[in-house]
């Protein structure tokens, strides 16, 4: 766990965290505010909308996809209203798209689900020319490939003759991957 004198938190130490995973969410503000941020948080767009509103945070973290829309949109709200905020984007889809369209509105890093909470203070406190150290615990090969078939998945509206199709896959194959637990 990183110290907390140790961090140059900077003289507005004012966090919004938004995701829709309550216990996730729960947990990531207690170890944050350990580190001496001051923690806001959302569990869907519209409050974060409300709490970027109510006093721009000079730090967020955002998860991408919330029950009631895209964590994209705060991005954007919050660059209007504080333009030198730090802002990371959290996401349990990691994709090389998703990742540039946070960048160009606005994000100043993207992390893929999990990611931990020193992989997180370390994204919001890099400085522009740091690059954050690889994460401690980086996601296996079979994760990122069970990640990926979620995501077509979900893209194709739960679909699984469609998702096997776009994947050039067997539809039984596709049906016992699903049914499985995500690997580690």
């Amino acid at each position: 766990m990183a110290d907390p004198a140790a961090l140059d938190i900077g003289p507005d130490p004012t966090l919004l965290l938004m995701d829709d995973d309550e216990p996730f969410l729960r947990r990531l503000a207690r170890a944050m505010e350990k580190r001496g941020f001051d923690v806001k948080t959302a569990l869907s767009v519209a409050e974060g909308t409300a709490i970027v509103e109510g006093g721009a945070p000079a730090y967020a973290v955002l998860d991408l996809r919330l029950e009631d829309g895209n964590g994209l949109d705060v991005v954007e709200k919050l660059r209007e209203k504080r333009p030198d905020s730090r802002i990371v984007v959290l996401t349990g889809y990691g994709a090389i798209a998703t990742a540039v369209a946070a960048v160009k509105f606005g994000a100043t890093d993207y992390l893929s689900k999990p990611a931990d909470a020193n992989d997180i203070t370390n994204a919001l406190l890099a400085g522009e020319e740091d690059k954050p150290p690889p994460p401690e615990n980086p996601m296996s090969a079979d994760r990122v490939r069970w990640e990926h078939i979620q995501r077509v998945f979900e893209l194709c509206d739960r679909n699984v003759s469609e998702t096997a199709r776009r994947l050039n896959m067997h539809r039984r194959t596709l049906q016992r991957i699903l049914a499985k637990r995500s690997p580690r």
